[in-house]
């Protein structure tokens, strides 16, 4: 049997949307199409950051500059971001977007929020 050499398929498209999770120990970014097939992802741990590093807003912006540029190489242009998760990389993974030469029409936030569901953890004591 000969080897087979797969080629990856280069996705045009014009709109995409970009998942930012921003929790207190990572920052996940996944940039998908309007139907949610996932295009490209990154995270600060992808990037190289390991241990406390990866929840800090540099870390998040190396990742999201890093999908950015995934993205655009797939002739992503424009951009809805939703952002979820209360950690340090929010602000900074959307500005780095921005500065990649991506255009951002909108920004949503889509942290879950309970309306009085499951009981909550106890407090945290530091």
């Amino acid at each position: 049997m000969a080897n087979v050499v797969k080629h990856k398929v280069r996705k045009n498209i014009a709109k995409a949307v970009v998942h930012i999770k921003a929790s207190f120990n990572n920052t996940l970014i996944t940039v998908t199409d309007v139907e949610g097939g996932a295009i490209c992802t990154s995270s600060a741990g992808c990037v190289g950051f390991k241990g406390a590093r990866k929840s800090t807003p540099f870390a998040a912006q190396q990742a999201a500059q890093r999908a950015a540029s995934a993205a655009m190489r797939n002739g992503v242009r424009e951009v809805e971001v939703r952002v979820k998760g209360p950690g340090p990389g929010r602000e900074s993974a959307v500005a780095a977007l921005q500065q990649a030469g991506l255009r951002i029409s909108s920004i949503e936030d889509v942290t879950p929020l309970p309306h009085n569901g499951c009981r909550p953890r106890k407090r945290r004591r530091i």
